[in-house]
């Protein structure tokens, strides 16, 4: 299942021409800013593999004043941490991760943000995310239960349903270019 949506992702990201790809997520809609603290630390995530992207949330965010996170993959398999981020205009302070991911350097501090903005292959109206299968949002999520988890994705993505687990944290809002669905859990 996973292959063929990522294979759907790409396909349509590759259709969409370059001139409206620069004008999509440039700026959270005002629902979704209503769900953020004005002190809160925000995580992002540098966008891979026609996820959607992130850099424009994140060029927000810190010319709003917040402090910006970004996850790291640490050594150990599965775990995932958020560090701080401090040039989402030049990316000076990432280096190549596991996956061919770029993350903060090994020197950046660990910080917790209070919402987090997630990569998905897919999701459901209500909230449900398939992510990429590696469980690091999942396991990081579970253990930050008070977090503002928003989905970042396209319409495509959408899909009827998806099983889902014990584990799996439904998120609060996702943002699509068209549309948002949520928020969805009661703050």
């Amino acid at each position: 299942m996973r292959t063929a949506l990522r294979k759907a992702r790409r396909d349509h990201v590759a259709s969409l021409p370059a001139s409206i790809q620069a004008l999509l997520f440039k700026r959270p809609p005002e629902p979704v800013m209503d769900l953020i603290p004005a002190d809160a630390v925000v995580g992002l995530y540098h966008a891979a593999n026609a996820e959607a992207p992130a850099a424009g949330y994140a060029r927000f965010f810190f010319e709003a004043g917040h402090q910006l996170a970004l996850p790291r993959l640490g050594a150990e398999a599965g775990a995932m941490e958020f560090c701080a981020h401090t040039d989402p205009f030049e990316q000076s302070d990432l280096e190549p991760g596991p996956h061919d991911l770029m993350q903060p350097r090994a020197d950046a501090p660990v910080v917790t943000p209070a919402t987090v903005f997630v990569p998905l292959i897919a999701f459901t109206e209500d909230g449900h995310r398939l992510g990429q299968g590696g469980g690091y949002y999942d396991r990081w999520l579970a253990a930050q239960p008070d977090v503002i988890a928003v989905g970042l994705g396209w319409d495509m993505q959408l899909i009827g349903n998806l099983p889902a687990e014990a584990h799996d944290k439904r998120l609060d809002a996702v943002v699509t270019p068209t549309r948002i669905y949520g928020p969805f859990n009661a703050r």
